[in-house]
């Protein structure tokens, strides 16, 4: 099976897999304009901390920047990420320290104001560098930029002029949206205050298209004041500013979630109203909770990146923010192990697909088409419970029983086992040996347990997983005839204090015989409720 490069062309023309059918739109966009280069573009607000959001927006674009690259080798792309560093300071952060200094400095472009923590020349400089090693530690390919540089170096004034240009078009595609108080004060320009070096929101007295200049009056003195629109002497709302940078860069593609659909659609109006073409794009859903409500970084009912690497590895991140993107997904610690698993199970499976199999396979589009082995010899729920019935305080104890189930296994070898094997541990500790309760079986499931135990008792040493797995099956079938669902869950709530757990000849098999014939000993003489 090759993976040559033409070869992964040609299936990539008709993958239906999402990154190659929105590459496939951005062909056509290139069809249409004779161009051979394409930007991507995602947008970063600097006043906070890079979060699971951001992660997940740049990780989908790039790999549709990919998916673009397999189908036209030929074209060059770049993906910039954008930071707004050129907002006003709303309000003062409650995490940072300093906390005291910045009031005075509210309303001020974020990169003119100090750093709270002193490390770098100010506040916007600081989360930009946060958002830069934040993107540097998943490798992504990208180019930062800041709307205080663009704006500044003179790279945005010609589209900041075609937006004075045509002043009454855009503000006659924004108003209508606006209440009717904000209607009578709505300009697209924000003046930065030459004297405070606030960020202003003032009604315009005068505009001079040819001068490239707006007049308004000041807020506090009554001052009449001409300013530029270019230079960095004024900034754009956010949604008139969205089309502008549109324009301005020649941006081809970028995402938005579902709750931006309005605002995409009214900047890309503004974008059509100055002779620009809206960006491809792709609209996805929102996360949840685990009450199924919307995330929130105010509520703090979300999960965070660093709590999500504390307890798997990236890749199965990266999974999560592939699967299903237009669907709105519960993002929960409980969705972790699901996805560490399910990521080792794509993983396993490559080797084995078609071409065109391999392309709609997850593991493709996170390591770039050239995924790296699997084929582990445990899964992560199954050492999740390893960790269970032996209170493993470190991978150690794991690593015991791997090695009696897998000889030839070591942390030197299955380096992504070793380091499943740490992040079991922590998981385990932090959310599932607070919630285990054991219960004594009932008498139906106690036969069926003395079944299975002196089954085991009798089985050769030798036997695989799935040989165990069926003599555990066959005692469930006799029990349990009706409901076999009822046969496995028993197992997990008596033996393991938990209702779900992986297949459980797996468990036996690399738990070992004896140990689980004492375990069953144990739940028989009820010392595992014990306390």
């Amino acid at each position: 099976m090759t993976s040559d490069l033409e070869n992964w062309k040609t299936l990539a023309a008709d993958s239906k897999a999402w990154p190659f059918e929105e590459a496939r739109k951005i062909l056509k966009r290139l069809e249409a304009s004779g161009r051979s280069d394409v930007l991507f573009e995602t947008g970063y607000g600097p006043s906070g901390l890079p979060h699971i959001g951001t992660f997940g927006e740049v990780a989908r674009t790039s790999m549709v920047r990919q998916a673009l690259e397999t189908l036209s080798p030929d074209v060059k792309t770049r993906l910039i990420c954008f930071s707004d560093d050129m907002d006003g300071l709303r309000k003062v952060p409650d995490n940072v320290p300093n906390a005291d200094m910045l009031a005075a400095y509210l309303e001020k472009p974020l990169t003119r104001v100090p750093d709270p923590f002193e490390t770098h020349d100010s506040f916007g400089a600081h989360n930009n560098a946060r958002l830069q090693a934040f993107l540097d530690r998943f490798e992504f390919d990208y180019e930062f930029a800041s709307a205080t540089d663009y704006y500044t170096s003179g790279r945005m004034d010609e589209t900041l002029l075609k937006i004075l240009g045509n002043y009454e078009a855009v503000t006659g595609i924004i108003l209508p949206t606006l209440g009717e108080e904000r209607r009578k004060t709505y300009s697209p320009f924000l003046p930065i205050c030459p004297t405070s070096g606030k960020v202003l929101m003032v009604p315009l007295t005068a505009r001079d298209e040819t001068a490239g200049t707006i007049s308004y009056t000041h807020p506090e003195s009554g001052e009449d004041i001409t300013t530029s629109v270019t230079g960095g002497a004024c900034k754009l709302q956010w949604k008139a500013d969205w089309a502008m940078r549109w324009v301005a860069l020649d941006v081809d593609y970028e995402m938005a979630g579902k709750d931006l659909i309005e605002s995409v659609t009214l900047s890309s109006k503004i974008c059509r109203a100055i002779g620009g073409s809206p960006p491809e794009g792709f609209n996805y859903e929102l996360f949840l909770d685990e009450n199924g409500e919307k995330i929130s970084k105010s509520r703090g009912n979300g999960l965070t990146i660093e709590e999500w690497l504390n307890y798997a590895a990236p890749e199965s991140l990266s999974l999560y923010m592939f699967q299903s993107p237009r669907k709105a997904k519960r993002l929960h610690f409980d969705v972790i192990p699901k996805n560490v698993d399910d990521y080792l199970t794509f993983l396993n499976k490559f080797p084995s697909q078609t071409p065109e199999e391999q392309l709609t396979n997850p593991v493709w589009h996170i390591h770039g088409g050239k995924p790296p082995a699997g084929d582990l010899p445990v899964s992560f729920a199954l050492l999740l419970n390893l960790v269970s019935v032996s209170n493993a305080d470190n991978k150690n104890v794991l690593w015991g029983f791997i090695k009696n189930y897998a000889p030839e296994a070591s942390p030197e070898m299955l380096p992504m086992l070793d380091a499943m094997a740490d992040y079991a541990v922590a998981y385990y500790h932090d959310f599932v040996k607070p919630a285990k309760s054991y219960r004594n079986p009932d008498e139906t499931e106690k036969q069926a347990m003395i079944s299975l135990r002196d089954k085991l008792n009798n089985l050769s040493d030798d036997l695989d997983a799935e040989e165990i797995q069926t003599e555990v099956y066959a005692i469930g079938k006799t029990y349990f005839e009706d409901n076999l669902r009822d046969w496995f869950k028993a197992l997990y709530e008596v033996l393991l204090g938990q209702s779900q757990g992986p297949r459980f000849g797996s468990f036996i098999a690399v738990y070992g015989l004896e140990r689980t014939v004492e375990l069953i000993n144990q739940a028989l003489n009820g010392d595992l409720t014990a306390d």
